[in-house]
């Protein structure tokens, strides 16, 4: 079938920790699951999505908007700039 070999116990391995990274698993978790001794190795399944992206982007986003209220309104009144 065009050179297409069927899945090996491996796939299924990397598929497994991909999806445990993408649940939020750090480095150092993934390392633990699949006794990887080398960050290196467990960064292979940690592969970047939009969704993932997406969130860390807001995630900056609400720093910045909380820097700049207490930088605006440094007496602890940042409430007030909400409204």
């Amino acid at each position: 079938m065009a050179g297409i070999k069927g899945p090996h116990f491996h796939d299924l391995r990397h598929t497994g920790n991909t999806l445990a990274a993408s649940t939020g698993a750090g480095t150092r978790e993934v390392m633990a699951r699949v006794g990887h001794s080398a960050a290196r190795a467990a960064l292979v399944h940690q592969h970047a999505s939009a969704d993932r992206d997406r969130l860390i982007a807001d995630a900056l986003s609400g720093l910045v908007d909380r820097g700049r209220k207490v930088r605006d309104h440094p007496e602890g009144h940042a409430e007030d700039a909400e409204g």
